[in-house]
């Protein structure tokens, strides 16, 4: 899975991005520090996979994990070419889903591209950024279509679809809030415009707004914003993460205790960023490894199975399943075979989060 965290510059997305992948990406108190899209590769917290580890004497812990560009701050004119905006445009091209650092708090030391805190027209400035540059490449698909489908009448219905677009595009619009049927669905994907891409929100707080949970005057406006538009909103402080990134993991739990903190930001952006790319995880464990795969929601176990490897996936059989959270309870495998609580599933099983599997398949 690839996220790309993007904002305008200054609202804390390379602080953000050292926090929660300790790659040490330069932050300056200047647009344009981040040049080229830094990537980060973290792991996912899991603590099912402990607790598996322990279970069945894994030699190894192996969790899923999730990589981070942080892509350079953006500018308005960025598709006309402004700041850094072609090289923007295209690392965005590049990951499922975006996370967009907003900032929420006030700083006299750290200036403001716009010269003052507006979440909401930060997120217009980026966003009409995006839409223009989708209309630009969905105008030339017009034109091209257009004399395509004088010839090949196939044409008509992908023809309609990128007027829709288009007409939606021209009115200030993402692409992600059309409402498209499963087959145009398929299409638009292929399409890969930069306003149909998931986004989740991160709203940059200040410390003693996550310590004394006041009620940031910006974030009102912004969780109305974010429930019109059906994306993810978490709120984060960058200042907070990046102290808790230089601690050891006792460390950690002690510092987020005295913050009154059940997790840190990191859980929860991966959490949501979960949630809204529609992913869970199921997992395999045995003497060599336990293991977390991340599969999308809805996807069967022969499709799971395939994850792991493609020959699993064209010689299915069958798959031995059992909820991470009844083979807990029972202590072990053998335990919950003589409870009755693994199941023997077929081609059509639709995988849960949490499953603890083994495929049985033949080549």
């Amino acid at each position: 899975m690839k996220l790309g965290i993007v904002g305008l510059p200054n609202v804390g997305k390379s602080t953000l991005f050292n926090a929660i992948t300790k790659a040490g990406a330069e932050s300056a108190n200047y647009p344009f520090c981040t040049i080229e899209p830094n990537m980060g590769v973290v792991s996912v917290p899991d603590e099912r996979l402990d607790i598996l580890t322990e279970m069945f004497n894994s030699e190894k812990k192996i969790p899923t994990a999730i990589e981070f560009f942080d892509i350079a701050g953006l500018v308005k004119g960025a598709s006309k070419g402004e700041g850094l905006g072609n090289k923007f445009l295209s690392h965005i091209r590049e990951v499922e889903a975006i996370v967009h650092v907003v900032r929420c708090f006030e700083d006299e030391n750290i200036t403001h591209v716009e010269g003052n805190i507006n979440p909401l027209r930060d997120i217009e400035i980026i966003d009409l950024e995006l839409i223009l540059s989708d209309l630009e490449i969905m105008t030339k698909r017009l034109n091209k279509t257009e004399k395509l489908a004088k010839g090949d009448k196939s044409l008509l219905k992908e023809l309609d679809i990128i007027k829709r677009i288009i007409q939606v595009l021209e009115n200030g619009n993402p692409v992600r809030n059309i409402d498209f049927n499963e087959d145009e669905k398929i299409f638009v994907k292929n399409l890969n415009l930069l306003s149909n891409k998931p986004v989740l929100y991160a709203a940059n707080i200040s410390e003693e707004d996550i310590i004394n949970d006041n009620k940031n005057e910006y974030l009102k406006a912004l969780n109305e914003y974010v429930k019109k538009e059906n994306s993810g909103l978490i709120t984060i402080c960058g200042k907070i993460e990046s102290e808790i990134a230089e601690l050891e993991d006792d460390e950690k739990e002690m510092f987020l205790e005295e913050l009154g903190l059940k997790e840190s930001g990191l859980d929860r952006l991966i959490k949501a960023s979960y949630e809204l790319l529609g992913l869970i995880s199921f997992l395999t464990a045995g003497p060599k490894e336990t293991r977390a795969w991340t599969i999308k929601k809805g996807w069967k176990a022969p499709q799971a199975a395939g994850k792991i490897h493609t020959d699993m996936e064209k010689g299915f059989i069958r798959a031995e399943i059992v909820s991470f959270k009844d083979l807990n309870k029972s202590g072990n495998m053998v335990k919950a075979k003589e409870q009755g609580l693994v199941r023997l599933e077929g081609k059509d099983y639709i995988m849960k989060d949490g499953d603890v599997v083994i495929f049985r398949f033949n080549v």
